[in-house]
């Protein structure tokens, strides 16, 4: 494991685990075990997918292990064990996106560390809280949470956690904050956290944080248009998802890599490519961010294709996995992109597209996701500017746009920018 050489790392973990069941039952022993099964859970995750069915079976076995020596009166001499198991299920629940459940295993999570006032399983709280109302639309109070989680953090005595976790958890918040910042309206500090989370991630010479930030600082990046450095990021995941035996790293990176092949233009590679990692990545027992890529998947491959029966029926299963999941950090787009297909449709329907931009700025708004409502701010004043209600367009589009004070060099704040120079003139 301090190796990262995780399939291996698996494999001695369940030949010991398998020793383990010869054995007599002892109380030494039952705390062995307890401590194998719990190491188990992370080179599965990162290498079946944390949502897998062997990932989630041993996470469940770890907690019936634990219940049942807490019943023998025998509990674990580490508490850490039970938070790295109730961490597990939280992380299945994530990536296998169900976003209720994970709401309340999170808050059950922090109101436990809260109970035993310990540092380490307080800041995981707040990650795990933070994540939760994040990826649920809840972006203001996740970051908030995220900020407090970094600021519990204490390198002596959390870096020892890396093994056991299989990520280093300064480098998690960092790399998950990024994404909230950018939703909110902050791409520079966005960047920022992605850079330093980068950084740190590769200092740590730990494969499971690299794959992991790899692919998450991506995100931003794409976001921010930077889609050079994101494919650089791909690329390495790629190869290193291969040499670790990480197919959940893999699905993941393909899936998203195919996000900057759709905005830059290569419709059809991009097509191929989105379609390839969510099938790998739903092998996994993976859902989540599936709305973020079928909406990619639909706006610029399928409908730059002129395949809109595709394109819709994406949209379709994109907003159908937003309500049934609650995975809404995304819903904004989803609307937006339904818009825009409406727009380039055979028989472009105005008004429908217009209800849709609609249904984008009321959803940005609610989750104060400033960058989320800039985008549907720009698409309602391109349709209006085509309409000849250019004043219209600028008064809507202008306050979003003033109220940013940072990015400006960003792709959306640049477009924006060139717009509004449009309606101006």
């Amino acid at each position: 494991m301090e190796r990262s050489a995780l399939v291996e790392a698996a494999e001695q973990l369940t030949r010991a685990l398998d020793q383990i069941a010869t054995l007599p039952a002892t109380p030494r022993l039952r705390r062995e075990e307890i401590k194998l099964q719990v190491a188990l859970i992370t080179p599965l995750m990162h290498v079946k997918g944390f949502a897998a069915p062997e990932t989630k079976a041993v996470v469940e076995r770890a907690r019936l292990l634990i219940e049942h020596a807490e019943a023998l009166g025998e509990p674990p001499e580490d508490p850490l064990l039970l938070f790295s198991v109730l961490a597990g299920v939280c992380a299945a629940n994530y990536v296998a996106f169900k976003g209720d459940v994970m709401r309340e295993l999170a808050a059950q999570f922090l109101a436990l560390a809260e109970k035993q006032r310990a540092t380490v399983p307080l800041m995981l709280g707040h990650r795990l809280v933070g994540m939760s109302l994040l990826c649920t639309g809840d972006i203001a109070e996740g970051r908030a949470h995220y900020d407090q989680a970094l600021a519990l953090y204490d390198p002596a005595e959390h870096r020892s956690l890396a093994t056991r976790s299989g990520q280093y958890a300064r480098v998690t918040v960092l790399f998950e904050r990024s994404r909230a910042l950018w939703m909110l309206g902050y791409p520079e500090a966005a960047l920022a956290d992605a850079d330093q989370a980068l950084s740190e991630a590769r200092e740590s010479g730990q494969a499971a944080t690299l794959m992991d930030t790899l692919a998450v600082t991506n995100i931003t990046r794409i976001l921010c248009g930077n889609f050079a450095t994101a494919n650089a990021q791909f690329d390495e995941l790629d190869v290193l998802a291969d040499e670790k035996g990480a197919l959940f790293w893999k699905a993941a990176g393909m899936a998203m890599q195919g996000w900057v092949l759709a905005t830059t233009g290569k419709a059809s590679d991009a097509v191929q490519m989105i379609t390839s990692g969510l099938t790998a990545f739903r092998s996994t027992g993976a859902t989540a961010t599936i709305p973020s890529s079928l909406a990619y998947l639909a706006r610029v491959a399928y409908a730059e294709l002129y395949q809109f029966d595709d394109a819709w029926n994406c949209i379709g299963e994109a907003a159908t996995a937003v309500e049934t999941t609650k995975e809404r950090w995304w819903e904004a787009e989803v609307h937006r992109v339904a818009g825009e297909i409406a727009l380039k449709s055979p028989g472009p329907d105005a008004a429908k597209a217009e209800g849709y931009f609609e249904r984008a700025l009321a959803v940005a708004l609610k989750q104060q996701a400033k960058s989320w409502e800039l985008r549907a701010a720009m698409s309602m004043a391109r349709l209006w500017r085509d309409q000849g209600k250019r004043d219209e367009a600028r008064d809507l589009l202008a306050p979003v746009y003033n109220w940013f004070t940072e990015g400006f060099d960003t792709l959306d704040l640049k477009e924006a920018k060139a717009l509004l120079d449009e309606l101006h003139a």
